[in-house]
């Protein structure tokens, strides 16, 4: 069985160190680059299960990097940046990152959050389901292809997954914790705000006039639920 690779994309030598350092003694296999050039023909040559990115770096930034990633592989990547703010986060989220540290970080958060990124992956990967379709929604798993009412609808990474989450549990009421476990793999350092954040992102990528008739339902006081046409 092969090691499970990470590729830590940093130009700051120690910050690229320190967490090349953190992962290996978490008993994973480490490339490093230097910048998002010598990143993507690491990626290109020998593609990895995770990426660390950082936002800010001269030439091609985090955000350049991150899109050219995206254009090859859905491979779970994690920022990193000096900037917390909130819109900042969220442009990271948006843009098709899986998750969003501000340095400095705790070194064990760092471990958690990689560690369940990679569950994550692993758990999707390892779903045999091809397709999904009610009356409205159709769902190809091999090609991550949506169509809701007959119109392709382009979706991030993780609103993907989180729609998966929904049709997998068809009318089941599922908690904000529990859409973090099997969205973000893990509620650790996780704001359940977040969940309500990508429902709403969600419904407005399926249906951007009317995203309050996607039958995904707001439980008061308990979650959220799909509810597929009958």
């Amino acid at each position: 069985m092969n090691a499970t690779r990470v590729l830590v994309i940093d130009d700051d030598d120690d910050i690229r160190g320190l967490v090349t350092e953190l992962l290996q003694r978490a008993g994973l296999e480490v490339d490093q680059a230097s910048d998002g050039r010598t990143g993507l023909r690491a990626f290109h040559q020998s593609p990895a299960d995770l990426v660390v990115l950082d936002v800010s770096m001269p030439e091609l930034d985090g955000w350049e990097t991150l899109d050219r990633i995206r254009d090859l592989s859905d491979v779970p990547v994690l920022m990193l940046t000096a900037r917390g703010a909130e819109l900042e986060r969220v442009r990271g989220l948006q843009a098709g990152a899986d998750d969003y540290m501000v340095k400095p970080f705790g070194r064990q958060e760092l471990i958690a959050r990689v560690q369940a990124l990679l569950r994550r992956a692993r758990s999707t990967s390892e779903d045999r389901q091809e397709t999904y379709a009610d009356d409205r929604l159709t769902i190809d798993y091999a090609q991550r292809a949506v169509t809701y009412e007959g119109r392709g609808v382009s979706l991030t990474p993780l609103e993907f997954k989180l729609l998966s989450a929904f049709v997998r549990h068809p009318r089941q009421v599922l908690s904000r914790d529990q859409l973090l476990e099997l969205v973000w793999g893990d509620a650790y350092g996780v704001s359940g705000d977040q969940a309500k954040l990508y429902v709403g992102y969600l419904r407005r990528k399926l249906d951007p006039e009317a995203p309050d008739s996607v039958p995904i339902e707001t439980v008061r006081g308990f979650g959220y639920r799909y509810d597929p046409p009958r």
